[in-house]
């Protein structure tokens, strides 16, 4: 039996729960797209089981705040249109650091010098990466 939300409304149905399938799909779309928008040393970190906020999480650059606005814009488009996901961006106006929030998917993507600040890809890897090289 599937409990209904605490913050559904009475009687509401609950809302369905996304298939492994439904990720693996959401994740593939967001690294094609990446891809194909020449988005920069993308990985891809797994959070099952050390996260609850999503199932993966996933870095990016752009070259440039252009490019980095570019490829969030067209991302949460798509991931719209085509996964039929609603997306929460964060940071657009800026474009130095843009979060695109999928649910299941989280994209960070980052102007070079910004990702390297902030280093998300060692914080959430919990040692599994090396330390990043400090600037002199």
């Amino acid at each position: 039996m599937i409990a209904a939300s605490k913050d559904a409304a009475p009687g509401a149905a609950p809302a369905p729960q996304p298939s492994g399938d439904s990720v693996d799909a959401l994740h593939a779309l967001i690294l094609h797209q990446l891809e194909e928008d020449q988005a920069q040393d993308t990985i891809s970190i797994p959070l099952a089981g050390k996260s609850s906020i999503a199932d993966r999480m996933v870095i990016a650059s752009g070259r440039s705040t252009r490019h980095v606005s570019a490829i969030a814009d067209k991302l949460a488009q798509r991931i719209k249109q085509e996964a039929g996901r609603t997306v929460r961006v964060e940071g657009l106006p800026n474009a130095d650091w843009v979060l695109i929030d999928a649910g299941d998917v989280i994209v960070h993507l980052f102007r070079p010098e910004v990702r390297s600040f902030y280093n998300l890809e060692r914080m959430w890897s919990f040692g599994d990466a090396p330390p990043a090289a400090a600037a002199n």
